[in-house]
């Protein structure tokens, strides 16, 4: 026997491979029934639609299908009410000529081939029921306050059980709470009634789900009364006796209502949901928790109910078994109920139900019926419909309690077999076949069938097929070189080819092949490996105000050969359908924001293989609600206790309240801050003065503002009282010599704390013993004391006083009556000379007895007396140099070199100066010279020529000599080497030879005393050479503006500074006396914001500034800058406005002469063109017998024939040059080298070509030498000369 085992054991392993394998037969073979579809086994019908008992199957041949129903053969034919569908076992009742509880019976399926009989479950079919509420009167209930009360439910029985929920009269649902809760069977439990709870419309409604319908209860009327009126309402009936004590329900410790007692018990099936509950009655409400005695709770499991009353677990396991507590607590005790809970279970497949069996002749198979349950269940088995014991015997079946064994199956073997495993609670029953066929292997999946997955992840490609035997399935790439055996690949039992983790290199053909005993079979396949798409940008948490847009993007990058598709969600739904939301590709734009708007985002980007998803939050903010509800409370004489209401805060947390008042008594539809407090508080406590009409108002805040005012408060008006402050910022001063002004701040109406108010002013001299001189003042803020004396120290004292008395002792103040100007003048006034531009005065302070006020400073006047050169004029115009405060020196900065100069010292207080010291003289030494004041260059030759200066204006000590520097300058602009020539000092011109001709020469000119040179003068000049004689268009150089001799220097080392515009640009000239060498001329365009430009101009005290620009203004200063560039000095600021046309570079089109040169020209080209017009007309040759009489050098271009351009005109038509019609290089024509000129065709005057070849003589009417004088201007400029020197051409 134990041989036997040993041997049925290792048949067992030896076909587990087949448990594991059952295979999809296809229809086109021979198979037993199989069950496809059926009805529940509790199927719940609605009795107003007509009932359909489901049963489908499959099989070949097709099964034909018949019913038993309570155990015994259903006739579906002899029922006219029912038919069953072609090729199906679905049944369909008519109930229009029945009822439906005709058919309420249990219902049994059977479908049958040849090859075997499929049974289904047992199909109990009842019909919904919602019966109606038995009419009832419910008498009203009439309660003490402070009692527990249970309103009953009890709804009629339906099937299934209805949803039960209470509401009102308006089907609003009534508020639940800890203390009024529903039960799990429907009643309403009050831990305690309060008077609120008096309503006459408490109804309960109970909803039946497979009807969609809803019962209702007649409604509950309760009345919660105080013992007062209980006995008052009972007396009437009870001869005025109290028939309940006075007091109300005392406060008491928790009871239960339900469950009663302090244990009880429950039983539960595995996998369904454990409710237990606890509800309990107290004053106050009590409390509930949940503990389970012998263990945790399954917190993911465990939910709560009905305001904790309720404990909920889903799913429940045989862990779940136990004793679990609740306790109900309030201040006045606790109490505690155990609920044993204990766990059975209906049968349940452990490995699942038996699996079909498909073998071939001679094969061994196993069927498996494996299930548990508590209690443990029973199993039985059948084949075809028939208990297996009643079967036919079949030598190569075994059964073997929930195993079957197949050994040596042969083609007759096949047959379906039923499983039935049952116990208290319920069944299972599930069908399996055993097929045995011959059949050559075949591939069930399509071919060519393309898989696409996403990189990184598990590919799965299929090859299900069919045989028997069972093929083995082997798979290969690409070619079939070598198997697909380990690792990234794994083949499942049923063929299927998983790759973990997909790469690129993964993609392409696959090859499945099928194979048993009867034949191959091969399957191509493809696989494309994709990128995933992912979200690379994600949305972010938006915190937007009301009124706003928000926007959320979402960046998605994904495989190109896939189509995305963006989907955006709000809160886990579809976005609301609002013109206002806008999606785009790549982002959801909400404008006009609206608290409605606020949520979760999520954007959802989905292909056709995979997607990705983000979320975020949009908070939708604002400034809050103004508060409500203002109280007063806790009303003293000078505090109140106010209280409010928040209004919301729209999702911005209120940082704090601002307390306003508006004071009608004195100030009224004025509203003041008071205070603030935090916004976590909504009370506060508000001191107040005395003698206001108060009302009050809240403000609150929140980072995006202040809400609006709250309604205002009621008035609060209080009491009078004497003033608790004094006035503030008492000062003395004197307006006189001999006054004192006591001034103060005057309270305001609100400190005055009643009426008359009014000051007591007090005042005494200090240091000396006297008594406090007193004056009541009303309505004025300031009193003046007269006949005091002059600049002495007095104690002051200002106190409130009102109708309802004096203020406190006020603090003395201290103060000063009138100045008087100083009596003295600083002694020993000394001069020490620092250098030549700055001197140190020396003084001894006054003693404060003779300034006789406020020591304010003290004053310098000096003036320039006299330049020691003496050329220079003489000097009276006083400066002055303020020292504030207690000095007894000062430094005079920006004096005149080599000057003598005069000075005093004053002292001064708050009402003047004093008399002035004793005169004091002192003289600078000499210091470096100015610029001269011109260079002019004359008297040019071929190779020398003379230039001519004056002496500096500011000569600053003796002249000692001049240094002449000069260098060459090419057309480019570039410096060539400084020729350096030392002068005399008697000497103001200097002919200056060997220079070469036709070039220009920059001259630098500047003298020197014995301290050293001084800033140069600059000029530039063109040599120019001619046959004839050599002249030069040069500008002269102008001495630049200077101030009246008189005027001393300022105290800023810069003076005399001005402008003046020249050709070439703004002529800024300047005297320097200070010590630093890094001197700069800075200028930028007066309208504009640009930075300062600046020219470095060390040594020199003039410089040019060119490029300026025609009809704007500058502001140009001058800056001494020490070491670190940091500005030291600054001159006064100059500002030079540049002429719209200031030179002939601008605009040359306005000007005059050149106006008139154009209608010269037109005119002559008008002429020529009608003489050409004539000689065409006559068809010959130009005529010139009367040009040459009239002329004795004729020498007029007539036009040529052809095309009237102009051409050289002789009598043998030859091409001579014209006579004495040289033109040099330099452009000039000489007056006297021809006498025809346009003279012939002008009005008068002797015409003539200027130096640069312009004709102005036949337009102007001017002198030569006023022309000759007028065309002295720079070769630079642009002329008319290129135009006149085409017309030399021809004329």
């Amino acid at each position: 026997m134990m041989e036997r085992r040993r041997m049925d054991v290792a048949l067992l392993m030896l076909v587990l491979g087949h448990l594991a394998a059952a295979l999809e037969v296809p229809l086109d073979l021979p198979q037993p029934p199989t069950i496809t579809h059926q009805s529940p086994q509790d199927y719940i019908i609605d009795p107003r639609e007509n009932i359909i008992i489901h049963c489908e199957a499959k099989g070949n041949p097709h099964p034909s299908f018949s019913w038993t129903r309570n155990g015994t053969h259903f006739d579906v034919d002899e029922d006219p009410n029912v038919t069953m569908k072609p090729n199906s076992g679905t049944l369909v009742v008519d109930i229009n000529r029945v009822k439906a509880e005709q058919y309420e019976c249990v219902y049994q399926c059977t479908a049958r081939n040849s090859h075997g009989t499929a049974v289904s479950n047992n199909i109990v079919v009842r019909q919904s029921r919602s019966p109606l509420w038995s009419k009832q009167k419910i008498k009203p209930i009439v309660i003490q306050e402070g009692v527990s009360l249970v309103l009953p439910c009890r709804p009629p029985a339906g099937l299934p059980p209805p949803i039960i929920f209470w509401m009102d009269n308006y089907f609003q649902k009534l508020p639940q709470s800890s203390r009024v809760s529903q039960s799990l069977n429907g009643d309403l439990y009050f831990s305690n009634v309060l008077r609120e709870d008096s309503r006459n419309d408490y109804i309960c409604y109970a909803r039946f789900p497979y009807t969609q319908t809803i019962q209702q209860k007649q409604p509950i009327s309760v009345k919660v009364l105080n013992m007062d009126a209980i006995n008052d309402t009972m007396a009437a009936f009870y001869n005025d006796t109290d028939l309940f004590r006075e007091d109300p329900a005392d406060e008491r410790k928790p009871t239960f209502l339900i469950p009663s007692g302090p244990f009880s018990s429950k039983t539960v099936l595995r996998g369904q949901v454990l409710e237990m509950e606890c509800i309990a009655e107290g004053l106050p409400t009590p409390e509930i928790s949940w503990t389970k005695v012998s263990g945790d709770l399954p917190t993911k499991r465990t939910s709560f109910l009905h305001h904790q009353r309720a404990l909920r677990i889903v799913n429940v396991s045989e862990s779940d078994a136990g004793d679990y507590r609740c306790v109900a607590r309030n201040q006045m005790g606790m109490v505690h109920h155990t609920i044993h809970i204990t766990v059975k279970a209906a049968p349940y497949w452990i490995t699942g139900p038996p699996r079909n069996l498909v073998l071939a002749p001679g094969e061994n198979g196993v069927l498996t019926c494996r299930a548990s349950g508590t209690p443990k269940p029973s199993i039985t088995w059948a084949m075809n419909g028939i208990p297996i014991e009643n079967s036919p015997q079949d030598p190569s079946r075994k059964v073997e309690d929930d195993t079957i064994i197949f050994a040596d199956v042969q083609i007759g073997s096949s047959a379906v077999y039923q499983c039935n495993v049952s116990n208290n609670y319920g069944y299972l029953m599930s069908n399996a076949f055993i097929n045995v066929l011959s059949e050559p292997p075949r591939v069930l999946t399509a071919s060519n069938k393309v898989y696409q997955v996403i990189k990184n992840h598990r590919a799965l490609i299929d090859c299900s097929s069919f045989g028997s035997p069972i093929p083995e399935i082997t798979w290969f790439k690409e070619t079939r070189t070598s198997t697909l055996d380990g690792y990234p690949y794994i083949i499942h039992d049923n063929g299927t080819l998983v790759i973990d983790g997909a790469q690129a290199n993964n993609s392409g053909k696959y090859t499945c092949v099928a194979t048993n005993i009867f034949g191959i079979y091969e399957n191509h396949v493809y696989l494309e490996v994709k990128e995933s798409t992912r979200i690379v940008k994600q949305p972010e948490y938006k915190e937007v105000r009301r009124g706003r847009s928000a926007v959320f993007e979402c960046k998605v990058i994904h495989d190109p050969s896939l189509i995305p598709t963006m989907t955006w969600l709000k809160d886990g739904g579809e976005l609301p359908d609002d013109e206002r939301l806008i999606v785009d590709s790549d982002s959801l734009t909400i404008t006009d924001v609206t608290e409605s708007d606020a949520g979760v985002y999520t954007c959802i980007m989905n292909t056709t293989l995979d997607q990705d998803s983000a979320s975020a939050e949009l908070t939708v903010v604002e400034r809050p609600d103004p508060p409500t509800d203002l109280e007063l409370t806790d009303q003293k004489k000078k505090s109140v206790q106010l209280t409010w209401t928040p209004g919301d805060e729209h999702n911005s947390p209120i940082q704090k309240f601002l307390i306003q008042y508006e004071d009608s008594l004195h100030h009224r539809n004025q509203w003041h801050n008071l205070t603030e407090v935090s916004g976590t508080k909504t009370t506060a406590h508000l001191k107040l003065s005395p003698y206001v009409h108060y009302t009050f108002r809240v403000v609150a805040i929140n980072a995006f503002g202040f809400s609006n005012p709250s309604s205002p408060s009621r008035l609060f008006k209080t009491e009078a009282a004497a003033p608790d402050e004094n006035p503030t910022g008492v000062h003395g001063f004197g307006t006189e010599h001999d006054n004192l002004v006591i001034s103060w701040k005057p309270l305001s109406a609100l400190q005055s704390n009643g009426p008359g108010l009014h000051y007591k002013v007090m005042w005494r001299q200090k240091s000396v013993d006297s008594d406090w001189t007193t004056v009541t003042v009303a309505n004025k803020s300031k009193f003046v004391v007269s006949g005091t004396p002059t600049f002495v120290p007095y104690e002051l004292k200002v106190q409130a006083v009102n109708d309802h008395g004096a203020g406190p002792e006020p603090a003395i103040a201290h103060g000063y009556s009138g100045e008087d100007l100083p009596l003295a003048a600083p002694e020993h006034v000394q001069a020490i000379v620092l250098n030549s531009t700055v001197t140190e005065v020396h003084w001894d302070p006054l003693p404060s007895k003779f300034i006789r006020g406020h020591l304010k400073g003290y004053k310098v006047y000096y003036w320039r007396e006299r330049s020691l050169h003496k050329h220079n004029p003489h000097h009276a115009e006083k400066q002055i140099l303020t020292f504030s405060g207690n000095h007894s020196r000062g430094i005079l900065p920006g004096l005149h070199p080599f000057s003598a100069y005069l000075f005093n010292v004053r002292v001064f207080n708050g009402k003047g100066e004093g008399p002035p010291s004793p005169t004091r003289q002192f003289e600078t030494p000499e210091g470096v010279p100015g610029a001269p004041t011109s260079l002019i260059v004359t008297e040019l030759n071929l190779d020398s020529l003379t230039l001519e200066w004056n002496p500096p204006h500011a000569h600053n000590g003796r002249i000692t000599g001049y240094t002449l520097r000069y260098q060459p300058v090419n057309n480019s602009n570039e410096l060539g080497p400084v020729e350096e020539v030392e002068l005399p000092a008697n000497e103001t011109s200097f002919i200056l030879s060997n220079l070469k001709y036709s070039t220009r020469y920059k001259f630098y000119l500047n003298a020197k005393t014995i301290r050293g040179a001084g800033p140069a003068i600059s000029q530039e000049a063109v040599t120019i050479v001619d046959e004839g004689t050599t002249q030069i268009s040069h500008p002269i150089a102008r001495p630049p503006p200077r101030r009246p001799p008189h005027q001393a220097p300022p105290p800023s080392p810069f003076g005399n500074v001005s402008s003046s515009i020249e050709e070439d640009g703004a002529l800024i000239s300047w005297e320097y006396w200070g010590p630093e060498k890094n001197v700069y001329v800075e200028y930028k365009n007066q309208n504009s914001e640009e930075e300062w430009q600046k020219e470095l101009v060390n040594g020199s005290q003039n410089v040019m500034l060119k490029g300026l620009k025609g009809g704007l203004s500058y502001r140009v200063r001058l800056v001494a800058r020490g070491h670190h560039d940091q500005p030291l000095h600054l001159s006064e600021e100059l500002v030079v406005t540049v002429p719209a046309v200031a030179s002939r570079q601008v605009d040359i089109a306005t000007q005059g002469w050149f106006i008139g040169l154009m209608c010269a020209i037109a005119l002559l080209i008008l002429i020529l063109l009608i003489i050409c017009f004539i000689q065409r007309n006559k068809g010959g040759k130009y005529p010139v017998k009367e040009k040459e009489d009239a002329h004795t050098d004729p020498e007029f271009q007539p036009m040529k024939d052809d095309d009237c351009t102009f051409g050289e005109y002789s009598d043998n038509e030859d091409h001579k040059p014209l006579k004495g019609s040289r033109t040099p290089s330099s452009g000039t024509v000489k007056r006297d080298d021809s006498d025809d000129s346009l003279v012939d065709y002008g009005e008068g005057g002797d015409g003539q070509f200027n130096e640069d070849g312009s004709f102005i003589g036949q337009y102007s009417g001017k002198s030569a030498s006023r022309d000759t004088a007028e065309g002295h201007e720079s070769s630079e400029a642009p002329s008319p000369t290129n135009a006149m020197n085409s017309l030399n051409s021809f004329v």
